[in-house]
């Protein structure tokens, strides 16, 4: 196969995997706070993590080269620290995924952390476990599937995305040009046969993925 064919796969998957391992971890740590919060402000906050899945992608584009941009302060600072701005790299295309995948495994682990019986972390800290073993040793075993669960779906997402993507990292052929803005270039110029090899190597890895996750649910 050629690199032209590779290159946008092999790229929308190494940021799908970097996007993925972030959101878990911030996903994991945050619905785990708010699975136990009792704070009645707390829906503004579970607005405010929600509020990318239902974004139009150009909107979440917009906020990410207003945030991140060369005029913005993060942006001054990340061109300060790496000599070059980070919009229209394939780093720009990890931070849109993580924000359009961060959702997902909020959602999902937050639901597997509150089905957990709250009676078990009390008995593990009636035995005098601090705060981190309870997370560590109890929470997180018990809300395993939920975590993979939400990996995958989080992976899948991250995998597809365009909007945010297009407007943030661009679509440079071997540096920043995903499957998703590859395929959409590809029919654009009339190139189906191209189109559909992309188009049916992203279900492929997707689909696969999700019958490992239903398969995770099952067991």
């Amino acid at each position: 196969m050629s690199t032209e064919f590779l290159d946008p796969i092999i790229l929308s998957i190494r940021i799908a995997i970097i996007a993925s391992a972030i959101v878990m971890v911030i996903g994991t740590l945050i619905g785990k706070i708010m699975a136990n919060l009792k704070w009645k402000g707390k829906i503004f906050l579970e607005i405010l993590f929600i509020l990318p899945l239902v974004l139009p992608p150009s909107v979440v584009g917009f906020f990410l080269i207003i945030i991140f941009g060369v005029n913005s302060p993060i942006g001054q600072v990340i061109q300060s620290i790496f000599g070059s701005p980070i919009i229209f790299t394939w780093w720009a295309g990890v931070i849109a995924a993580v924000v359009v995948a961060f959702p997902l495994m909020y959602q999902v682990t937050k639901a597997g952390f509150e089905m957990i019986d709250n009676s078990i972390e009390d008995a593990a800290r009636v035995d005098g476990a601090n705060e981190w073993a309870v997370f560590y040793r109890i929470s997180l075993p018990l809300s395993f599937q939920s975590i993979v669960t939400g990996f995958i779906l989080s992976f899948t997402r991250a995998l597809g995305e365009f909007g945010a993507t297009l407007m943030f990292a661009g679509n440079i052929p071997g540096k920043t040009q995903t499957v998703s803005t590859a395929i959409y270039v590809a029919i654009d110029s009339g190139n189906m046969e191209l189109a559909w090899g992309w188009v049916i190597s992203i279900i492929l890895i997707s689909t696969s993925l999700l019958f490992i996750a239903q398969f995770i649910k099952i067991k």
